[in-house]
């Protein structure tokens, strides 16, 4: 039986304002980080316009950063490629879990649905997804203002980041802040505190002996795959 319960809007008026409603606690962590974002890649050298673009076409808060940072180091094209193909790779797990949801949906309505899917927007629509009062169109009204939200911030901070000194204001902990708070709202379960230490200690020992960026995809599959069967036997053990 599929799970994607079409709830029918009042009007596009009402999908909006629900969708504003439930995506401003992303758009207010989004306006520091994106900020953050812009000065630090006008300090490596971006223009402003080529941090819009970015912006616009990856939309990836962890994957620019990470960007940014290879080019201020020097890393070459192909790297910096690789690298960024690597870290959004997590983002094949959240949209198979937000699959489940929207089974039947269009082609078309799906790639524009992709394309603002981030850490953010997954956690809060899966949250109201499972709480059973969501539908698809809600969903990609907070892909999308939040997509909105991060655009302007992060061209923001590229027009004023000459202003801000380097290493200033603790711009450099922004990102790791955000996701510590989505990672503690996200624990609501033996479970899930269960699988995000295991994704932890995995990540930690992936990192000590195995060259490269590859723990963060390797914790995050070999964590959520480990949660799948721990959920597993602790529903047919009840």
């Amino acid at each position: 039986m599929s799970q994607n319960k079409e709830i029918q809007p009042l009007s596009y008026s009402h999908i909006l304002r629900q969708g504003a409603s439930t995506a401003w606690p992303i758009c207010l962590g989004y306006i520091p980080i994106g900020l953050a974002l812009g000065v630090l890649a006008q300090q490596a050298g971006l223009p402003w316009w080529a941090v819009t673009m970015m912006s616009m076409l990856v939309f990836a808060g962890s994957a620019q950063f990470i960007c940014v940072a290879m080019l201020a180091a020097g890393s070459s094209i192909p790297a910096i490629i690789f690298t960024t193909l690597i870290v959004n790779l997590r983002h094949t797990l959240m949209s198979s879990a937000l699959a489940v949801y929207l089974s039947g949906v269009s082609r078309r309505f799906l790639a524009l649905f992709a394309y603002g899917i981030t850490d953010e927007s997954f956690a809060v629509n899966m949250t109201r997804f499972r709480a059973g009062d969501w539908d698809r169109w809600r969903a990609l009204a907070v892909n999308h203002i939040s997509n909105f939200v991060w655009i302007v911030a992060t061209t923001t901070g590229a027009l004023v980041g000459q202003l801000v000194p380097q290493g200033a204001f603790g711009i450099d902990y922004a990102l790791t802040g955000m996701f510590i708070c989505l990672l503690v709202f996200q624990l609501n379960g033996r479970i899930y505190i269960i699988t995000g230490l295991l994704a932890a200690l995995i990540s930690v020992g992936w990192y000590l002996l195995i060259p490269g960026d590859s723990y963060i995809v390797g914790a995050s599959i070999c964590a959520a795959t480990l949660g799948y069967f721990l959920q597993r036997y602790h529903r047919r053990s009840q």
